[in-house]
């Protein structure tokens, strides 16, 4: 096992990343920009470096200062988190180069699974079902033309190396595609330097549904259950919740075997994510894998009593996953993500200080964050300052206590999502478990 992990990472992962270290008896060392000094993460870790001012590139994405912390401070793995270096190729190498173990998966499996044009081949060759489209990436206009000869529209096209809804275009005409292709290009080369794109089937009112996973360096790959996170605003999830309720015991056992395939396909390490569209006739398709720890692993982690941490570092480390796997998940769980936005300004980013912070407890009550009072939100990173998980008995349980602790966070200063949440939780269709990713096209 390992005597000390670097967090390469800030806010509450990297708090969420300390707490599980310090159970397993490991040293920590956090690394932070000049925004971050009075983070939570570096006065909870053992031992804290600061490694540049504060945009990302010159911090936290920097390579070199993050090795060079490693080194000083005698670090034997890091913990990339999710997000920043935790889906980058290189970071793995050069760690692994450094004599640094990456807690994740080889820079093989990363390139494999990011690239998303070679992730569909590699998981269609295991027979997971993928999306009607190219079957891989589309060399330019003339053979994008030609692709869409055989798909019925709508179509999208999605850069292939993209994130976050960058480089992805909806095209409901034939007539429209030579332009939206030029723009899809155009966005992706600005975000990714990579202009790359692939076509798909459009899959209308989809709900989105991931399938936990886990892999050790021994071939044995598990998964933990699913988690649905349809309520998204472009593109970016809100909500998540563990079990979907649209998924049967059947269907969710077709869905975890199809995951378990895709990530034997390539010997996956660690923890990992396999997202599927589901549509209205409960026919799943392969989106997309994340080689990290999730946002909202708290709530896989809630109905299994699994520290999925706790198990990456495990992983890392090489230890055989249990025999058997884990035990089956039980009750039900529900992430809000709280960020500094105003939701009744279209999401408007709201940094500053808070002056006022207090946070729900109790029975099934769980929040994770870095934040607290007199603490200043800086404008350079994501928006996200808390994670507010519950679990319930049944779903409906999950909901009102939910409902509950939204009423007793109290966050002054800023602007925050709490009063977008609270509507969601009354509002009848989510009780009913009836939504699609387009949930919030209609809701006010």
């Amino acid at each position: 096992m390992f005597s000390k992990i670097l967090i390469a990472n800030r806010g509450e992962i990297a708090l969420r990343i300390i707490r599980t270290c310090r159970v397993m008896g490991i040293k920590t060392v956090a690394v932070y920009s000049t925004a971050d000094e009075h983070s939570l993460h570096v006065r909870f870790a053992d031992e804290a470096v600061c490694i540049g001012p504060p945009a990302g590139r010159e911090s936290y994405l920097n390579i070199p200062r993050i090795l060079a912390a490693a080194e000083i401070t005698g670090a034997d793995a890091i913990h990339p988190g999710y997000g920043f270096l935790a889906e980058n190729a290189s970071f793995s190498e050069i760690c692994a180069e450094s004599g640094i173990k990456f807690i994740g998966p080889s820079p093989d499996m990363i390139h494999r699974m990011g690239n998303k044009s070679l992730a569909k081949e590699t998981v269609r060759a295991s027979d997971v079902p993928t999306v009607p489209g190219s079957a891989g990436i589309v060399a330019g206009l003339d053979e994008g033309l030609e692709t869409i000869r055989g798909i019925d529209f709508p179509i999208i096209l999605k850069a292939s190396a993209g994130g976050g809804g960058k480089g992805m275009r909806i095209v409901r005409e034939r007539s429209e595609f030579e332009r939206q292709f030029r723009m899809a290009k155009a966005e992706a080369e600005s975000a990714f330097s990579n202009g790359d794109l692939y076509i798909e089937k459009y899959i209308e009112n989809p709900r989105h549904v991931e399938l936990q996973i886990l892999g050790d360096q021994h071939g044995n790959v598990v998964h933990l259950g699913e988690r649905d996170c349809s309520i998204q605003r472009r593109h970016q999830k809100l909500i998540e919740e563990s079990p979907s309720p649209a998924v049967s015991e059947d269907l969710r056992n077709r869905m975890g075997e199809a995951a378990v395939a895709a990530a034997k396909a390539i010997n996956y390490e660690g923890a990992g994510t396999i997202e599927f569209l589901l549509d209205k006739h409960q026919q799943f398709f392969f989106m997309e894998m994340n080689t990290r720890i999730q946002v909202e692993h708290p709530v896989t982690e809630e109905v299994t009593g699994v520290d999925l941490i706790r198990e990456q570092i495990r992983a890392a480390a090489g230890v055989k996953l249990p025999e058997g796997g884990f035990a089956l998940p039980s009750g039900h769980a529900l992430e809000c993500r709280i960020n500094a936005e105003d939701p009744d300004k279209d999401f408007r980013p709201s940094p500053g200080m808070i002056t006022s912070w207090h946070q729900p407890s109790g029975f099934g009550v769980r929040v994770d964050s870095h934040a607290y009072q007199g603490y200043v939100i800086p404008p350079y990173y994501d928006s996200m300052i808390a994670k507010l998980i519950v679990r319930g008995a049944d779903r409906a349980e999950a909901i009102d206590r939910m409902a509950q602790a939204l009423d007793e966070f109290v966050i002054e200063g800023i602007a925050t999502t709490l009063p977008f949440h609270r509507k969601v939780m009354q509002n009848p269709a989510f009780r009913e478990g009836v939504f699609d990713t387009h949930f919030l096209d209609t809701f006010s």
